[in-house]
């Protein structure tokens, strides 16, 4: 298959985090939903901050455990 028989990509993904997003963000537009914007954009970040509190945790884990040894 040559690149010319290729479909065309914008090599961008939506993942589901993204997709709620999009549908609180068009709820919110149509007024189905009267939440904060805080609370409509909360699928992307709350990802990232349960993924900084498990790398505390881990780095806390680790220091206590170094330090018992």
């Amino acid at each position: 298959m040559d690149d010319k028989d290729k479909p065309a990509s914008c090599g961008c993904s939506l993942d589901f985090f993204g997709a709620l997003t999009i549908a609180f963000i068009v709820l919110r537009l149509c007024n189905v939903i009267a939440w904060p914007l805080w609370v409509i954009l909360s699928p992307l970040w709350v990802p990232l901050a349960v993924s900084v509190v498990i790398a505390i945790v881990i780095t806390i884990v680790s220091a206590i455990s170094d330090s018992h040894s």
